[in-house]
């Protein structure tokens, strides 16, 4: 037996349509550099867009201690393009390829 809240939600989903407007994949990426007070390891974070929706976002410290806020941004990045190909390559499969390159926007204070 479904609960009454699962029960009312059965048409409820996520629509993906074609358009006559290019869809788009914008992704934000950050990193703070030795944030961590005892291991002196950077936290990565990013959103990944699809239009104006949030379709992926993380937040996580680095593995390994990076030697400048350069590093620690670089590898912010890398992770973020990898969710970002990883989300191109799923709507690729459901056919809903995006043919418009990628935005990515992250800081230059490194």
């Amino acid at each position: 037996m479904l609960d009454g809240s699962i029960q009312g939600t059965l048409d409820h989903g996520l629509w993906l349509q074609t358009s006559d407007r290019p869809t788009y994949i914008m992704a934000y990426s950050d990193a703070d550099w030795a944030g961590c007070p005892d291991s002196s390891r950077s936290t990565t974070g990013f959103a990944v867009f699809l239009g104006p929706n949030l379709v992926s976002w993380k937040s996580k410290k680095q593995p390994t201690v990076s030697k400048s806020s350069t590093e620690a941004e670089y590898r912010a990045i890398a992770y973020t393009v990898q969710d970002t190909l990883h989300i191109k390559s799923i709507l690729f499969e459901l056919g809903f390829p995006i043919k418009a390159p990628v935005q990515l926007l992250c800081d230059n204070i490194s």
